[in-house]
């Protein structure tokens, strides 16, 4: 499917907002169901600081260093749980209508997250993110990106998830040749060079958890 571009650059814009706070004075709060960003910003900071203090970075930056996860493809590899959600957000992206999405929203509690900040109707959010008035490019990157490889993060742990695409969880400088065109039907090749200056992958991801939890559809860093 073809990629598209001005989405993306909206998604890189959000990627640079400050995400929502606790409290005044607080620091910003990933969505619930994304702990890995936390992990990410607080090894960032240890470099930013490494850097400040005149030191080298290349301590700081083993914190970001860990094996990456292997990259799954099979229906066979999914919980139940897991597989039926799946099949329930592809078919309610291949209907074209966007109140199929909340539907599986409401069924849980709490929602999917769709924004680092509070979104107000989650819908509504997504269909001004559209590019059509109906939100059907919203649900074709949705069915997308669930069509892709995904990760599984975090494995007999708390945090553990499903990640869709999973470039999410990779550092693009470690994709292959064969990877890069992968990512390339989910966006353009002006888009990874945005995304390399800006430090890692920001289009949108999926998250579910091991009981079947819809934790995230969610675009930025």
């Amino acid at each position: 499917m073809s990629p598209r571009p001005i989405l993306l650059s909206l998604c890189l814009v959000l990627a640079a907002m400050p995400c929502s706070r606790a409290a005044d004075g607080d620091e910003p709060l990933p969505p619930p169901g994304y702990p890995q960003l936390a992990q990410q910003q607080d090894a960032a900071e240890g470099i930013e600081g490494a850097e400040a203090e005149g030191e080298s970075a290349e301590g700081a930056q083993e914190s970001l260093d860990a094996p990456l996860p292997p990259i799954l493809r099979s229906d066979a590899d999914l919980p139940d749980p897991v597989r039926a959600m799946r099949a329930a957000l592809m078919e309610a992206a291949r209907s074209g209508d966007m109140e199929r999405l909340r539907a599986l929203m409401e069924a849980q509690t709490p929602p999917p997250s769709v924004s680092f900040g509070d979104p107000g109707d989650p819908i509504e959010y997504l269909l001004a993110l559209s590019g059509d008035a109906e939100g059907r490019e919203i649900l074709a990157i949705l069915l997308e990106v669930l069509e892709s490889g995904y990760a599984h993060v975090g494995e007999a742990t708390p945090d553990e998830l499903y990640v869709w695409p999973y470039f999410a969880e990779y550092p693009l400088e470690a994709l292959s040749p064969e990877q890069i065109v992968e990512l390339f039907t989910l966006l353009t090749a002006a888009d990874y060079e945005d995304m390399k200056s800006y430090g890692g992958y920001t289009f949108f991801r999926v998250g579910i958890a091991p009981d079947g939890r819809w934790l995230f559809f969610i675009a930025g860093d």
